[in-house]
C-alpha cells in the first residue's frame, strides 16, 4: 500500500498538469477592429516641434506619404510580398509606413533615393557606444548575465533593453552617472540625435532584436553589433527595410498572442506597438492588468496608431483588391 508521503510527487505532477492545462487553455481575446478611443490621444510635443521646424502640417505629410504609396507600384509590391512571406496583412505595413511619416520624418519623393543612404552609412566607420564604452563591452557587466540565458535575438535583446531601465537608467553605479535615456538612445545613436533611419525608420537595437525571425524567414544574414555597416545597410536599404518592418509587427503580434492577445485585426495596434517597441514588456504588463481585474482588459492604440485606424478606408485602398491574407 503507497503511504501517503509518497503520493506527493504524484500529486505534485497532477497540480503542475492542471496549471499547465489551465495556463494554455486561457482565452485568447481577439481585440476588435477600430479605435478605442473615441477621441486621437495626444500628441507627443516632440512631434509638434518637428513640424513646426519643417514648416509643415501632419496632414500634408500624411498626403504626401500617401501619394508615395499610390504612385510607388514597385513599393507596394514589395509590401504584399513581405506580408506573404511574414504571414500578416500587409495593411500592417502600410500602417507603420503612414504613421513613421505623418508624426516623425517626411517621406523623400523618390524611395530610391534611400539607396544611396543606405551605401553612404555601409561604408563609414562608426561603432556602438556610450561614454567611449562599447555596448560589447558594457553587456558584459553582471547585471546582463541572466540575459544570456535567452537563445533568440528578440528576448536577448529585449531583456537587455529592460536590465538597462532598472539598473543604469538615470542611476550611478559604480561612480558613473548614467542618463535618463533609453537603452536604444544611449549606445545605438553614433551620429546625431536621430534615433531611427531609412524607409522604416528603424532602429539600430529594433533591428537587433528581430534579426533571428529576419533570417529564417527571409534568409538575410545575422545581424550583429559588430558589424554596425551592416546593421545600417539593412535598415536604409528600402527593399530590406520593408522586410524588416514587416518582421517587427509579426513579433509583436506573436508577442501579444503569447499573453493571450490576438491584434491580427487591429492594424492601429500594431502601429502603435511599431511606434513604441517593446512588445514583450508591454504584453506582460497586459495580461498582469487583465489578470488583476479579472476583465478582459484590452490594449489600446496611442496617437499614431489612433490615425492608421481612422484612415484604414483608404489606406487598405492603397491596397487594391487583394489586400488581405
Amino acid at each position: 500500500m503507497r503511504t501517503r508521503l509518497s503520493i506527493l510527487p504524484a500529486l505534485g505532477l497532477l497540480f503542475i498538469f492542471a496549471l499547465t492545462n489551465a495556463v494554455s487553455a486561457r482565452e485568447l481575446v481577439r481585440v476588435p477592429p477600430g479605435n478605442r478611443n473615441s477621441v486621437q490621444p495626444p500628441i507627443p510635443n516632440t512631434s509638434v516641434l518637428r513640424a513646426k521646424a519643417f514648416n509643415t502640417t501632419y496632414d500634408e505629410k500624411y498626403q504626401k506619404i500617401i501619394g508615395v504609396l499610390r504612385d510607388d507600384k514597385e513599393l507596394m509590391a514589395s509590401i504584399r510580398k513581405a506580408g506573404q512571406a511574414y504571414q500578416i496583412d500587409p495593411i500592417h505595413i502600410v500602417g507603420a509606413l503612414v504613421g513613421e511619416h505623418t508624426y516623425n520624418i517626411t517621406i523623400v519623393n523618390r524611395v530610391k533615393s534611400y539607396y544611396v543612404k543606405a551605401l553612404a552609412y555601409s561604408q563609414s566607420d562608426f561603432k556602438f557606444a556610450y561614454k567611449d564604452v562599447t555596448v560589447q563591452a558594457f553587456l558584459k557587466k553582471p547585471e546582463f548575465a541572466h540575459c544570456n540565458a535567452f537563445t533568440g535575438s528578440a528576448e536577448l535583446w529585449e531583456c537587455r533593453d529592460e536590465t538597462w531601465d532598472k539598473n543604469f537608467r538615470g542611476k550611478v553605479v559604480d561612480g558613473v552617472a548614467y542618463e535618463n535615456m533609453t537603452f536604444q538612445r544611449a549606445f545605438f545613436q553614433p551620429f546625431f540625435a536621430g534615433q531611427t533611419f531609412g524607409l522604416g525608420q528603424i532602429s539600430p537595437l529594433t533591428a537587433l532584436e528581430v534579426t533571428d525571425l529576419v533570417h529564417a524567414t527571409s534568409g538575410l544574414p545575422k545581424l550583429s553589433v559588430d558589424d554596425p555597416q551592416a546593421i545600417y545597410r539593412d535598415i536604409m536599404d528600402p527593399d530590406r527595410s520593408v522586410i524588416y518592418i514587416a518582421a517587427i509587427v509579426k513579433d509583436a503580434i506573436d508577442a501579444y498572442r503569447a499573453e493571450g492577445f490576438d491584434i491580427t485585426d487591429n492594424p492601429g495596434l500594431t502601429a502603435t506597438l511599431y511606434n513604441v517597441g517593446q512588445p514583450r514588456r508591454r504584453a506582460a504588463a497586459l495580461r498582469q492588468a487583465a489578470d488583476a481585474s479579472g476583465s478582459k482588459k484590452l490594449p489600446e492604440e496611442n496617437y499614431y496608431g489612433w490615425l492608421v485606424n481612422d484612415k484604414l478606408p483608404e489606406l487598405r485602398g492603397l491596397l487594391g483588391s487583394d489586400n488581405s491574407q
